[in-house]
């Protein structure tokens, strides 16, 4: 490096005087331009300006709650109209189908999100949604509802990592941690909408059908809105294409923050870079560290808990505030003094009131404290910190992990249940919510406030 400032100062000396100015100005001038762009970046991108195209993006989650609970009411109705009242497989795979689906799609988002980029994937994740809602709508077998479930959970698989990948990279680094929790609170909205819409599924005959149609309107929607929105300006980048990244970027942050934003992007991507990424990548070298943080967080999050709508707001306030790391420690103690409180529920020891008093604040505690971190924090915390050149391939291995630890932790719950009992399970559980503040003490690096590729210089170990 010192001999090439050697040679270039050897080759500005002998340069006329007249020329030499010039560069002295053109020095002079970019560095100015530098200046200005990070006086620039002292003041925050307005939130107005990125957040139609994050609330579009969330319809997948609102779709991926709405799918999660959308038999769950109607079953009975289901079950009778299709012939299959009484066969408890039967009506098993009705709800879980999806999952299977779910698994493949999440399995080849990173893929898709790199191949065609992160609004046509949206597109993509749309249209199993609604050729599968409306298969089942119509179905008059067992087999064309499993059809219909399993087209529905492709999408299910693919929208989640895509919305996660879409919203850290076209967020503000101010905004990231609130726009973040958007997910989990449409994924509640999606729970409780469908709730709401199947409450006269026993008063009127044939009502589950329409609880199906219902679905295609988001999804149509979602397929329609992404035409409009930006595309992710580090995807753009990484495909070589700055000068389309620019003019995402200024649509999302505005024009004063353009500069700046694309210097970032330039501190560590390339938009030569080769985009070929095998899973022996993902899985040895330098790579490892941040794949296994964000796999064992999905994991750990599975084998501990369910959502709050209410949990998710108090965690959009926060996140931005308080930091991820802290949420996800904080999340996960208080899930383990919930456990312990349904431990002691279930003592036999403990009068019949008392019982009921522990039980029901500990799955309170539960719910509340899971919604504070451990459930809208791994979506966005694993994005932040994952190699923009991985990012959406990572997202696809953490996820295909998170949908095969919901499959198993759903399908042995009850039966672990019966023959461990309350006791020793909520014991196990609590034990792996402990075993996730040690894993997040020791391994989670906190990422509020700061960009991408500072982030991703901070993990990194050098080639």
């Amino acid at each position: 490096m010192w001999s090439h400032q050697r040679e270039a100062f050897s080759t500005y000396k002998r340069m006329p005087s007249r020329d030499r100015s010039t560069i002295v100005d053109d020095v002079e001038e970019n560095s100015a331009l530098l200046q200005n762009s990070m006086a620039m970046e002292t003041t925050n991108p307005s939130w107005l300006l990125s957040f139609p195209h994050v609330v579009v993006a969330t319809i997948t989650s609102l779709l991926f709650g709405y799918h999660l609970g959308v038999v769950n009411e109607p079953l009975e109705s289901i079950s009778i109209d299709l012939g299959f009242s009484g066969n408890t497989l039967a009506e098993g795979l009705v709800v879980s189908t999806c999952l299977g689906g779910a698994f493949i799609g999440s399995l080849f988002s990173g893929w898709i999100a790199d191949g065609v980029g992160r609004r046509r994937a949206f597109q993509l994740c749309a249209l199993p949604m609604v050729i599968g809602a409306a298969t089942s709508a119509t179905t008059k077998t067992l087999a064309g509802m499993l059809i219909g479930r399993f087209l529905v959970g492709t999408g299910m698989g693919l929208g989640p990592p895509v919305a996660s990948l879409y919203v850290a990279e076209v967020s503000p680094a101010s905004l990231r941690g609130t726009y973040g929790s958007f997910i989990q609170i449409a994924t509640c909205l999606g729970l409780m909408g469908v709730l709401f819409i199947g409450i006269p599924v026993k008063e009127i005959a044939g009502w589950w059908r329409v609880c199906f149609w219902v679905s295609t309107i988001p999804a149509g929607l979602l397929a329609f809105a992404m035409i409009f929105c930006a595309e992710s300006p580090h995807w753009l980048y990484k495909k070589g294409r700055g000068a389309e990244a620019e003019a995402e970027f200024e649509k999302l942050l505005g024009g004063s923050h353009v500069k700046y934003a694309m210097l970032e992007l330039s501190k560590l991507d390339r938009g030569d870079e080769a985009d070929t990424v095998k899973l022996t990548e993902l899985l040895f070298g330098r790579h490892f560290k941040v794949v296994y943080i964000g796999s064992t967080l999905f994991a750990l999050q599975q084998l501990s808990g369910v959502a709050n709508l209410s949990g998710s707001i108090i965690a959009m306030l926060l996140m931005d505030k308080l930091g991820r790391k802290l949420l996800l420690l904080w999340s996960f103690f208080g899930m383990t003094m919930a456990l312990v409180l349904q431990v002691a529920a279930a003592n036999t020891f403990m009068s019949g009131t008392g019982s009921l008093y522990l039980s029901v604040g500990g799955m309170l505690m539960f719910v509340l404290t899971f919604a504070l971190g451990a459930g809208p924090v791994p979506g966005l915390l694993l994005p932040e910190i994952f190699p923009n050149r991985i990012r959406a391939k990572a997202m696809a291995f953490c996820m295909s992990v998170h949908w095969v630890i919901n499959f198993f932790v759903g399908l042995l719950f009850l039966r672990l249940l019966e023959l461990l009992g309350p006791q020793l399970l909520y014991t196990i559980f609590a034990s792996f919510c402990m075993m996730a503040v040690v894993f997040v003490k020791r391994n989670v690096m906190e990422t509020k406030g700061k960009s991408l590729q500072e982030i991703e210089i901070a993990l990194l170990p050098p080639e």
